[in-house]
């Protein structure tokens, strides 16, 4: 079992034409926030919208005849699947996902439309990859992981030499690992381009399977994250072997993190990142005197992102920033209060959301009223103004 340079460099020149060179930029926004030198390469912008189409397209190439004949099939809720499902599509290979019970309907649909079969079994992705073996077994597919593959692994190794191509003076790169496949792919080709450049991987806090496998304990995996594709119970055994003696760290994230990161790319970079995507960027935010001063370089590996998701992360990051803030105010519940209230906020310039009364907070006087008035906010300091006139005017605020 051996991934080398050469094996990359072939895949590369095998899928050329066929998958998107994404874009590499540097980033004069992120470098001013985070103190290092910031390139970004854009893989959110492949047309299935993550990183994966380099590995599934090269080991689809690598199939025999016959095995096209067959058909594929796979595990996946998400980015492999879709990855999958379209160069199968194009190369004209049979593709069947098994997707696990309560996938979104946007990744069931989208995988779909590109001809593969969906089959949705298992209550999670083990179950799922259960049941994919099991059709291998019973129909002849050929069984393709989503990163324990060398063909995969390989593939996946195209992005750091296109990276370190456009950005040959980089000084580390920070990858996020969920599998391994991507990792394992760019530290061999990156290490053997300019040996003396430093990995850096990035797990969720939820899952850090390869931060113990590494340590030899058993991984404590489980909850919801932001960051679903590197969701992963267990590394894969191919990608770590391959990984673990090249990656000079691994830097684990929380929610927040991953939130902060996907907020950064919509408002400062102006593009979208999916919350495993973003894991470079929520490691340098969350570790920036790691790398202070150097020349970094971050792989946004995905941005297919639900709208809604979207949406409550950059409001979250609104609150965090306390540009969106509810203040809690007890008073007396008469006429014309609540438009007087407004005025207060109004005139320094607040802008209300939302207004919520409660009437039958045993902690409220029974001629009183609590009002939770949601108002957008220029800052942190624009909010501490308008609490501190709401004050002057003699409101009692509860929280602001």
């Amino acid at each position: 079992m051996t991934v080398v340079f050469s094996d990359i460099q072939a895949a590369q020149a095998r899928i050329a034409g066929q998958v998107d060179r994404t874009p590499v930029r540097h980033s004069r926004r992120l470098s001013q926030l985070t103190g290092a030198e910031v390139w970004v390469k854009y893989d959110n912008l492949h047309f299935t919208g993550s990183f994966k189409e380099r590995g599934a397209l090269n080991r689809l190439l690598s199939l025999t005849p016959d095995e096209r004949r067959r058909g594929v099939v796979a595990a996946s809720a998400g980015n492999h699947a879709q990855a999958l499902a379209y160069h199968g599509g194009r190369l004209g290979i049979p593709v069947t996902i098994v997707m696990p019970e309560g996938t979104p309907f946007t990744k069931i649909d989208g995988t779909r439309s590109h001809g593969a079969t969906v089959v949705i079994e298992g209550a999670d992705f083990t179950g799922s990859t259960a049941e994919a073996h099991r059709l291998r077994d019973e129909k002849g597919y050929v069984f393709i992981s989503a990163f324990d593959d060398e063909g995969i692994v390989t593939g996946q190794g195209v992005c750091a030499i296109e990276f370190l191509e456009d950005a040959p003076d980089l000084d580390a790169l920070i990858i996020p690992i969920g599998g391994g496949g991507l990792i394992a792919g760019c530290a061999i080709a990156a290490k053997a381009m300019k040996p003396g450049i430093e990995i850096y991987g990035v797990e969720a806090a939820m899952y850090p399977s390869f931060t113990a496998k590494r340590r030899g304990e058993t991984p404590k995996c489980g909850g919801a994250t932001i960051a679903e594709g590197i969701a992963i119970k267990a590394v894969g055994d191919i990608p770590f072997a391959l990984a673990d003696p090249l990656v000079d760290d691994v830097m684990v994230c929380d929610e927040p993190d991953f939130e902060k990161a996907v907020a950064f790319f919509a408002t400062l970079e102006k593009t979208v990142a999916e919350g495993a995507g973003a894991g470079g960027l929520a490691a340098l935010l969350r570790y920036p005197e790691r790398f202070r001063g150097r020349k970094v370089g971050i792989v946004l590996c995905g941005g297919n992102i639900d709208a809604r998701m979207l949406a409550v992360v950059l409001n979250r990051e609104m609150v965090r920033e306390r540009r969106l803030i509810v203040y809690r105010i007890l008073s007396d519940d008469r006429p014309g209060i609540l438009s007087a209230m407004a005025a207060v906020i109004g005139d320094v310039g607040g802008n209300i959301i939302d207004v919520v009364h409660n009437r039958l907070a045993l902690d409220v006087p029974a001629k009183g009223a609590e009002f939770d008035i949601m108002v957008e906010t220029r800052d942190s300091a624009h909010a501490d103004e308008i609490g501190q006139a709401l004050r002057d005017k003699g409101y009692a605020l509860r929280m602001g």
